[in-house]
Order: structure tokens, then C-alpha cells, then sequence
């Protein structure tokens, strides 16, 4: 049976014109760079073009290199727009305030972007909320950026929004100190928290609660059950088997092999019942997170600059000798050997 080629994730090409706008401000023309990777104005005018997450950090570090800004990735997100979200945004845009604002952003951001890494979520308490991005780690030039980029980019979306200057409460950050720490302090008007357990910022209820002046409450709840359907069709269509596969994704981390039972959970089912759904599409669990660990495997090597001993952490391998032997299993190749190949033929 033909499988889909497993991607590590995409996101529309409606940011690409953020980190343009970064790119101007910082004096520099960004067409060439743009049309080096295939996106030029018609490429950004498709309806629903996206850009695969490995050619967006390639990007990205590209223009890092252009303007000698390595928190490029702050004012890309200062510059990103509700709109470039997409059907999501431009839903977000007629929220009532921006407490439905945000929680409209993250809860349909399946819409505008995905990776295999997770998605990101909202935590409300009694004084506030946190608007929080899921782990990318391990942490380097190519993907510091795309950190840098969705949190500033919330806090400057939001405070369009509602027509006042945002201030966060707290600003989190899973990498250590990069040497353009000072940035966020300019940008986000406190100083970051590096090395913390999560990438995310708070906001106060005081700041959830301010109103949209340019809310329409028949057009939010239009845009909201749009929004709704084009969700369901994207999960509509995948079958168990995917389903699971694309769980999998987030669980393989840190030398960890997620279960049978820990799956289930996550899909709300018995154990047995699905075991036995799996038995009824003629596969079992064990051969699903192989062949994604395989799959996923390929393309960190195929598509990414990561060594093959943080591939082997993601992946949840205890070590990297154990990773390199199931690989050499899998493709009857070493990652070093299969990696020389693939860029070869690039």
C-alpha cells in the first residue's frame, strides 16, 4: 500500500510577507531572496499556497544572513498581520476582544500552519492567560527565528486588534540567551525568561478583556462557523492510521517510545477498541510508529541540518547508536550515507 510521504510541516505563504516587511525595514530589497525560493507576487497570490517548514527555516536564515540581524525573527513578527493568517486571521480580526481574538488564532491555526512538533494552545486562569508555542527545540540559527516570530508576531496582531500597545506580563523562552537578548526587552517592554520550560507569553484578563472596536457579531459568528468546517474537512479525511501518525509526531521526544495505551488516550478510546479498529485496517500499532519514526527519520535528514543525534532524541531513540542501526535497517543505508545522497540529487 502507497503512504504519503511524511512532511515535518508547512504554514501559508501569507507570512512570507512579514519577514518581507522586516527585511525592507531593515534596508534591504527582499524580491531576490523571495525568488531564489519561489515566491514571487504570483506565487504569494495563490489562494492556500504553502511553504514546507524545513524552506521556510532555510529562508528565514537566509534573510538573517541578508541584514546581519540575527532577531530578524522579532521584527518579522512585528510586522505580521491577522490577515496573512489567512481565513483564521481575518476571522480573529471581527473577534469581540481579544481574549476570542487569540483563542481564535491558536485553535485554527491547523488552517494556516502545521508541524509534526505540536500545535500550539491557550491556558486560562483566574488572572490571566498564557498563549503558548509548542517545542522546536533542539535550537539553532535556522529555527530561533520561527520562535522569535509567533510570539512577537501574537502580541502585535492583538494589539492591532484592539488599538492599544500590548504589554505582556511574562515572556518565556525554551533556548538559552542569544546574543540579541536585548531585542526582546525593546520589543515586548520586559525582559525574556530564557531556558524555561515553554515558549510562551501572558496576558492579564485586563487585556483579554479589551474590546475590538471593528467587531460585527453576524459576521464573527459567520466567519466562525466557516472556519469550523474548513477544520472538520482537513481531519475528515484522514484515516486512523494518519490520525495516529500525526500524534505520534510530538510523543517521539527525548528518548521516549509512546504506547499503545498513551495513543488511545489521546483519541479518547479504549485500549482494545483500538487495537482492534487497527486489526479492521489490516495494521497494528508497532508497524504505524516505525514506519513514522522511519518516515519522520528521512526527512530530519532529507530536509534539515540537524545532526543525527538530536534526530535520534526526537525520534525517541535511547541513543544514537540504536537510531543509526534502525535506519541502517529501514533503507540499507547509514543517516550519513542516505544524507550524501539526498543532497547530491538536490
Amino acid at each position: 500500500m502507497n503512504r504519503p510521504r511524511v512532511r515535518l510541516g508547512d504554514l501559508s505563504v501569507g507570512f512570507i510577507h512579514g519577514l518581507a516587511e522586516a527585511v525592507r525595514a531593515a534596508g534591504h530589497d527582499p524580491s531576490a531572496l523571495l525568488e531564489q525560493y519561489g515566491l514571487d507576487p504570483a506565487r504569494l497570490a495563490e489562494p492556500e499556497a504553502r511553504l514546507s517548514i524545513p524552506r521556510y527555516m532555510r529562508l528565514g536564515h537566509a534573510a538573517i544572513q541578508l541584514t546581519g540581524d540575527p532577531g530578524l525573527g522579532l521584527q518579522m513578527g512585528h510586522r505580521t498581520l491577522l490577515s496573512h493568517a489567512g481565513l483564521a486571521g481575518v476571522t480573529a480580526a471581527q473577534a469581540p476582544n481579544v481574549r476570542e481574538a487569540a483563542r481564535t488564532l491558536i485553535r485554527f491555526e491547523p488552517l494556516y500552519a502545521s508541524n509534526y512538533r505540536g500545535q500550539s494552545s491557550f491556558h486560562e486562569d483566574h488572572e490571566g492567560a498564557w498563549l503558548r508555542f509548542y517545542s522546536i527545540s533542539p535550537y539553532n540559527t535556522y529555527n530561533r527565528f520561527v520562535v522569535d516570530s509567533v510570539l512577537s508576531g501574537w502580541l502585535s496582531q492583538l494589539s492591532r486588534l484592539c488599538e492599544v500597545t500590548l504589554t505582556a506580563e511574562r515572556l518565556e523562552i525554551e533556548f538559552p540567551a542569544p546574543d540579541y537578548a536585548s531585542h526582546y526587552q525593546d520589543l515586548f517592554h520586559l525582559p525574556a525568561q530564557f531556558e524555561a520550560p515553554n515558549n510562551q507569553l501572558r496576558l492579564s484578563h485586563a487585556s483579554l478583556n479589551l474590546r475590538n472596536p471593528q467587531h460585527c457579531p453576524s459576521t464573527w459568528r459567520h466567519l466562525l462557523q466557516l472556519c469550523e468546517k474548513e477544520l472538520e474537512q482537513t481531519t475528515r479525511t484522514r484515516s486512523l492510521r494518519e490520525r495516529i501518525s500525526r500524534l505520534l509526531g510530538p510523543l517521539l521526544n527525548g528518548g521516549c517510545e509512546p504506547n499503545l495505551e498513551e495513543v488511545a488516550a489521546r483519541l479518547s478510546l479504549p485500549t482494545w477498541t483500538l487495537r482492534r479498529k487497527l486489526a479492521e485496517e489490516g495494521t497494528q500499532f508497532r508497524a504505524i510508529l516505525n514506519d513514522t519514526r522511519r518516515d519522520l527519520a528521512m526527512a530530519y535528514i532529507r530536509d534539515t541540518e540537524l545532526a543525527f543525534g538530536e534526530i535520534a532524541f526526537l525520534l525517541g531513540f535511547a541513543s544514537a547508536e540504536a537510531f543509526q542501526r534502525a535506519f541502517k535497517r529501514w533503507s540499507g543505508q547509514t543517516p550519513g550515507e542516505f544524507r550524501r545522497s539526498q543532497r547530491q540529487f538536490a
